[in-house]
């Protein structure tokens, strides 16, 4: 198992009667959720490109904790303020509270010998949300992680120090250790999970970026559909597409490569770093062709990565480079 401070996301309190409205307003996916559930969703402008995209975690009927990227925490407040109605606040809690994640297999049976909560999968689902004891601290666990398969917890910063002990306390023989960003960014790239200010910009829409899983078309009017719909019909000619490529020698991909089809540049790396669960390089990037790409269309070519003047043979997929089926919380 792996613990990773993670403490630097923005965090911010949606409340007030209509929150909920509110954020389904602004929201591209259904966040009309029961209290104690959590959901990605993007947050688009009225071109229906992205302005952000976070996690809502409803915590009550009328609050939301919202989580979003590091370093983004002024951008976002002042995009989310200025789409909010009378009664609706929103309130920067980003210094209140830190975020420790857990990822492995593991986790539950480390997290159960903490707190009296069942952390079996049946009685905590993947994106539940729920407020736990962990000796004396009182902190929110929510099982999804940005490294693709644990928990993260929402603790009050005077208890986190004490949290952080315990867990390493009672996850020595569960092989517990610190990971820093370098961990972090490998495991998300092999998870195939976005990241703002790479991979998702103002200039790319959630089809695009192959997110259309977090749009609900159908949950009623909401910032940028009218635009995603017509997004939705149109060919895609831009797409992000995943490359996994050998071990390297020597020359490593860390993002601003091109993208190789057939030896011709079609693109740009995104993200990339070494992939431990595959033995090798894996990025994302996104590519443009005028014809619309599908994993037939990429099937169809030789692709390969420039690396420092050196092409490197990889595979391009449009689903993610380690569990295609997201099988694993």
């Amino acid at each position: 198992a792996g613990l990773v401070d993670m403490s630097s996301f923005a965090k911010f309190l949606l409340q007030g009667p209509q929150a909920e409205a509110a954020l389904q307003r602004l929201a591209a996916n259904d966040v009309a959720v029961p209290v104690g559930t959590s959901v990605y969703t993007a947050l688009l402008n009225a071109r229906g490109t992205f302005e952000s995209d976070l996690t809502a975690a409803r915590i009550a009927r009328d609050s939301y904790l919202l989580l979003t990227g590091t370093a983004q925490a002024t951008r976002d407040a002042h995009w989310i303020r200025r789409q909010l109605p009378e009664g609706v606040t929103l309130t920067d809690v980003t210094a209140s509270y830190a975020v420790l994640s857990l990822a492995g297999p593991k986790v539950p049976e480390l997290l159960a010998r903490l707190s009296p909560t069942s952390f079996d999968l049946a009685d905590f689902p993947a994106n539940a949300i729920r407020k736990i004891t962990i000796g004396y601290a009182t902190t929110w666990a929510c099982r999804r992680s940005y490294l693709g398969d644990g928990f993260e917890l929402y603790a009050p910063v005077e208890f986190t120090a004490a949290i952080y002990d315990a867990l390493h306390e009672a996850g020595t023989d569960l092989g517990l250790v610190d990971a820093g960003y370098y961990a972090v960014d490998s495991l998300r790239i092999e998870k195939g999970f976005r990241a703002w200010g790479r991979e998702l910009t103002p200039d790319v829409n959630p089809y695009e970026a192959g997110l259309g899983f977090a749009v609900k078309l159908g949950k009623g009017d909401f910032l940028g559909r009218e635009a995603l719909v017509a997004a939705k019909a149109a060919p895609r000619t831009k797409r992000l597409i995943a490359l996994v490529g050998p071990r390297p020698d020597g020359q490593m991909a860390w993002g601003g490569e091109a993208i190789l089809a057939d030896g011709k540049p079609v693109g740009e790396i995104t993200s990339a770093g070494f992939g431990a669960s595959l033995d090798g390089i894996v990025a994302l990037g996104w590519t443009s062709s005028d014809q619309p790409i599908d994993q037939a269309w990429l099937n169809a070519r030789s692709w390969a990565i420039d690396l420092a003047g050196t092409s490197v043979s990889v595979s391009a997929s449009l689903a993610a480079p380690l569990d295609r089926t997201h099988s694993r919380s």
